[in-house]
């Protein structure tokens, strides 16, 4: 059993409602951060194709911070809003998919950015996957929020 799969089980909050597919949403978010970061670095390591890779190494550090910070909301089970969670799992589909099409314009020369493509589209479908089920189960409302909160 995963460590993370021990913690959620264990939370003294009795509303979590504990799935596998959770479990495998943060693994996917926390694989997909950490494979970005790695793809980001690589493309560093590519001195004279830097200029054509500049856009990727952008999106894969702007994907590996949105899914680390969908991986900590989603870890936490204390007064944690729906809304919330349902935007965080919105931005990582977006942020996936993003960064997957701009890794598979490289993928042919750069074996990183196919093996960053394919971890970025896995983990689109695993956010995308528990998205339906917590909309579903009612948790949070399956649309994307209407508006954006006000700035003070």
């Amino acid at each position: 059993m995963k460590t993370i799969d021990l913690m959620l089980r264990r939370h003294p909050r009795g509303e979590f409602q504990h799935t596998s597919d959770y479990v495998d949403a943060l693994d996917a978010l926390e694989s997909c951060a950490a494979t970005c970061t790695a793809c980001a670095d690589a493309c560093l390591g590519e001195p004279e194709h830097l200029d054509r890779l500049r856009r990727c190494i952008s999106t894969n550090l702007d994907c590996a911070d949105v899914c680390n910070a969908a991986a900590r909301v989603l870890t936490r089970q204390t007064e944690t809003p729906n809304e919330l969670v349902h935007a965080q799992l919105h931005a990582c589909i977006l942020a996936c998919q993003l960064c997957a099409e701009e890794c598979e314009r490289h993928a042919d020369m750069h074996d990183h950015c196919r093996v960053c493509a394919e971890t970025c589209r896995h983990c689109q479908e695993r956010c995308n996957f528990l998205l339906g089920e917590i909309s579903s189960s009612g948790m949070a409302d399956a649309s994307a929020p209407d508006e954006s909160p006000a700035m003070s």
